[in-house]
Order: structure tokens, then C-alpha cells, then sequence
């Protein structure tokens, strides 16, 4: 009797697309990043300064994590249009409590997180049950929310939350060997997040190299992160924002590719009724994707206005939100998030956001107008969904 070759046969190299599609696909958005910065560095002489620097990172991180909650439901080929006016209700709600009722701050910040997130897990059950498209849905739902925040505004227009305790979220600076291992930490991390997912491809029988799924990658946050201190000890240490936004994102980033809910996200994404015959919620994976998106941003609403020192008609992008949710959305899609759903890393958020504030800062700096900010902000959307369509046509034969 004849012995059977039961040697697993090779799995085969995959193309440069692919993988642009898969782990290498933050690549090209941090070497734009790199190109950007080098371009402003040449245009102002202020740009490198650690005072411009920080203002520029604290700039970033609302709309940073307005777009780490919009991945969640970028992954399940969903959108969600009503994030903006979420980000400016629940500051409205936050500072009525704090400044009419006298809440403490904590339970002030709970309550408007906890307002965004049902405000998102709301829309999309009724998304999921009637069957409308999301964006018609979140778009509605976007109108309401501006009206009602109007009708929480005092008749001063604006609540005022200086010298209220609030403004601390956004104030307050970590200096010394704090902010030191606060970083080394969050590189840490990060590795070992690369690592244990590095690990799981491998045990699937998924292709997985330990170069472009953990070195490069960790290489290029860790640089990221520590030459962002080096240049911000000079003046005041990291800023809060800053470190609640990497605080966020390590932890959507672990449940992204680290739990079963966030292989259910990619599922969804990948095929929607594929995942419903395999058992999966597509629904209520749905409903707390939204959730979550909710929830943060309701969360990057208070972080601005601590940082504004106020709330106002202006709040969550003013009635519409237009330029929040803009940046918002471009900043996910930027940081290699797929629109078509199911592909796309969460830290993506991180360089879509750096992106959107570099663009907007060097532009202020050179004496650029307002609205040349905002065509380049479109275009640059335009530019990466475009790229996105056409890595995807590269990786799938006959796409």
C-alpha cells in the first residue's frame, strides 16, 4: 500500500494589491502623512515648533474619535450621517446638567455618552426593522438631533463651562517619566495586539508574515508615538485628549480583531447574508456597531466642548454638521477603511485623523483660505475611496 503525501501544500504568495487591501493597507496613508508633513515643514517655519504640534495633535482628536466609531459601522457596509449632530447634543445635554442641574461632571459626561449610544443603537433598529438604507435613516436622524439641540440651548444661545471643572478634560497635561510610560506602554501593547493577531492567521491556515503583520507595522506607530513626545515635552507634555483618543483606539483596536464580535463585523461587511446563514446577529452586531459609534461620538463632543470652553448652535459642526462629519468620515475612509465595508484596520483612524488636522493646520499656516481647506479635505476623499475601489478591482480577479 502506497503512503499519502500529507504534507499541507503551500499556501500561495499573495499580490502586492492584496495585501495593500489587508495588513499593509495603513502603508500608504502614513507615508502620505510622512509627505505631508515634510511639504508643510517647508512651507512654514512654524510647523515643526512643539506649540504648533500640540495644538495640532489636540485638534486631531475629536475627530479622531468621531472616526473610530464611524469604522465600526464602516466595517458592516453601513454609514452613519447623524454622528456630527450626536457629538453636539450630547455636549448640549452634558453642559445643561452640569451648569442648570448641578450634576457632577463624571455622572454629567455618563449621560451623554449614554445618550449617544442610544441614539445610534435607535437608528440602526430601525435600519435593521424596516429595512431603510442607513444613510436615509442617519441623515433624518441627523435634522432631528439639530432641532432638539436647539431646544436645549438657553436663550443665550451658548452655555458657558469656564471655570466649571469641565475644561480639565482637555487641559490638563502628563509630563516626565508618566507621559514616558504611558507611550512605551501603548507600544507595548500595540505589539503584542500585532502579535496575538499574527498568531490567530496562523492558526486559521491564513497567510501571515511576521514582517508586514507586527514589525513594520509596530515600528512605524512606535515612531510615531515617540517622536510625537520628544516634540511635546518641550512645551507642556502629552495632552489629555491625546491620551484619552490612544486610549480609545488601543481598545477598539483590540476589539476589533480580537474578539468574536469583531470577526463578526468584518463578516457582515464581507457579505451580509453569507454571515446570517452562518448563524451570526447580523442585526444586533448592527445595532451595537451604531452603538458604539454613538457613543464616541457623543464622547468627542464633550471633549470639544471642554476644549472650547462652551457649547453653542456652532457645536457638533453647527446646524447639519457638514465639516465635522466631512472630516469625520474622511478621516476613517482616509485611514484605509473601506466604504464598501469589510476591510480596514481601527488604527486607521489614527492616521485619517493626522491627515485631516496636518491639512488643516499647514493650510491655516500658509494663509490659506477656509474654503480651500474644504475642497482639499473633499478631494482628498474622493482621491482615497477612489484608491480603495481600485486596490479592491486589483485584489479580486475580474473586480
Amino acid at each position: 500500500m502506497a503512503l499519502t503525501d500529507t504534507t499541507p501544500a503551500p499556501l500561495p504568495r499573495r499580490s502586492l494589491s492584496e495585501r495593500l487591501g489587508n495588513e499593509l493597507r495603513f502603508v500608504p496613508v502614513a507615508v502620505g502623512l510622512v509627505a505631508l508633513i515634510a511639504f508643510f515643514a517647508t512651507q512654514s517655519d512654524v510647523f515643526l515648533t512643539s506649540r504648533n504640534l500640540n495644538n495640532l495633535l489636540v485638534q486631531s482628536t475629536v475627530t479622531g474619535i468621531i472616526a473610530l466609531g464611524l469604522v465600526f459601522v464602516l466595517l458592516t457596509g453601513e454609514i452613519d450621517l447623524s454622528v456630527a449632530a450626536t457629538s453636539g447634543i450630547a455636549a448640549v445635554l452634558m453642559a445643561k446638567l452640569v451648569v442648570d442641574v448641578g450634576l457632577p461632571i463624571p455622572l454629567a459626561i455618563a449621560a451623554g455618552v449614554a445618550c449617544g449610544g442610544l441614539i445610534g443603537a435607535a437608528s440602526a433598529r430601525w435600519i435593521t426593522l424596516i429595512g431603510v438604507p442607513s444613510f436615509v435613516v442617519t441623515l433624518g436622524v441627523g435634522l432631528v438631533l439639530n432641532g432638539i439641540q436647539l431646544l436645549l440651548l438657553p436663550s443665550t444661545g451658548r452655555y458657558n463651562l469656564l471655570n466649571s471643572g469641565v475644561e480639565k478634560l482637555a487641559s490638563t497635561n502628563v509630563t516626565g517619566a508618566p507621559a514616558w510610560a504611558l507611550v512605551l506602554g501603548a507600544i507595548a501593547l500595540f505589539a503584542l495586539l500585532r502579535l496575538s493577531t499574527h498568531r490567530s492567521r496562523i492558526a486559521a491556515g491564513l497567510p501571515a508574515s511576521a514582517t508586514t503583520g507586527i514589525v513594520l507595522p509596530v515600528a512605524i506607530v512606535g515612531a510615531l508615538l515617540v517622536g510625537m513626545l520628544l516634540f511635546l515635552q518641550t512645551l507642556r507634555g502629552l495632552p489629555m485628549p491625546v491620551i484619552l483618543f490612544l486610549g480609545l483606539l488601543g481598545a477598539m483596536s483590540y476589539i476589533a480583531s480580537e474578539t468574536r464580535f469583531g470577526t463578526y463585523l468584518y463578516a457582515i461587511g464581507n457579505n451580509a447574508e453569507a454571515a446570517r446563514r452562518a448563524g451570526i446577529k447580523v442585526d444586533r452586531i448592527k445595532i451595537a456597531a451604531f452603538a458604539i459609534a454613538g457613543a464616541l461620538a457623543a464622547f468627542g463632543g464633550i471633549l470639544s466642548a471642554s476644549r472650547i470652553l462652551g457649547v453653542s448652535v456652532s457645536s457638533g459642526g453647527g446646524v447639519g454638521g457638514g465639516a465635522l462629519l466631512l472630516e469625520a468620515i474622511a478621516a476613517a475612509v482616509i485611514g484605509g477603511v473601506s466604504l464598501f465595508g469589510g476591510r480596514g484596520m481601527v488604527v486607521g483612524a489614527l492616521f485619517g485623523a493626522l491627515i485631516i488636522a496636518t491639512v488643516s493646520n499647514g493650510l491655516n499656516l500658509m494663509g490659506v483660505a477656509n474654503e480651500a481647506r474644504l475642497i482639499v479635505t473633499g478631494l482628498l476623499l474622493v482621491i482615497a475611496v477612489s484608491i480603495d475601489r481600485a486596490i479592491e478591482k486589483l485584489a479580486v480577479p475580474g473586480g
